[in-house]
């Protein structure tokens, strides 16, 4: 059984990067962001219901990867179709990357690395922090493989340490990490 206080304290960065997903529809962007302003995060995405992408979107320090996943046009898939793990990367992470290798992702020529930087985040499946095993090696959305490491109580996914792990999703799980992952080709 997961810890609720984990499961709390790892909802904050992964409703942001929800909201940012780019839902279309606003009036169910707002409507994802009320519930969580009144409860703690996994409890709001539990009563409503709520997709990665809404939960994305509820989390101001996900904001630059919600408009990634805008930018890519991958925000119905991850709001209709699952159950997936997402490991997210927060704003931070966004920026240690470079303004320069951000705005040529985010810019239309560069959808299609975007599209593949982004599926590398992403997991078929619902793998929560208790069924990660070190050596683990976990087969992304994008095609190649992610490795999994525990030390203590620390585990990093590709490199990037799990900061929150286990925000349930109505279509999966959320991991907020604090890197942005590579796929080997990028």
């Amino acid at each position: 059984m997961r810890s609720s206080r984990l499961a709390a304290l790892a909802a904050l960065p992964v409703l942001a990067f929800a909201a940012a997903c780019g839902d279309d529809d606003e009036e169910n962007a707002g409507a994802a962001a009320t519930p969580a302003a009144t409860a703690t995060p996994d409890a709001a995405a539990e009563e409503a219901g709520q997709d990665i992408v809404a939960l994305a979107q509820a989390t101001p320090e996900l904001s630059t990867l919600v408009d990634a996943v805008t930018a890519a046009d991958l925000g119905g898939t991850l709001q209709e179709d699952g159950p997936y793990t997402v490991f997210a990367p927060t704003n931070d992470a966004f920026a240690a990357v470079g303004q320069d290798t951000l705005d040529q992702l985010l810019a239309p020529a560069g959808k299609d690395q975007l599209t593949s930087v982004l599926t590398y985040h992403v997991v078929p499946g619902e793998t929560v922090a208790a069924d990660l095993e070190d050596g683990q090696r976990l087969e992304t959305v994008q095609g190649e493989e992610l490795r999994v490491r525990i030390r203590g109580d620390e585990v990093t996914v590709g490199g990037a340490t799990v900061t929150q792990p286990d925000v349930d999703a109505a279509n999966g799980v959320v991991h907020v990490i604090d890197g942005v992952l590579l796929p080997p080709e990028a």
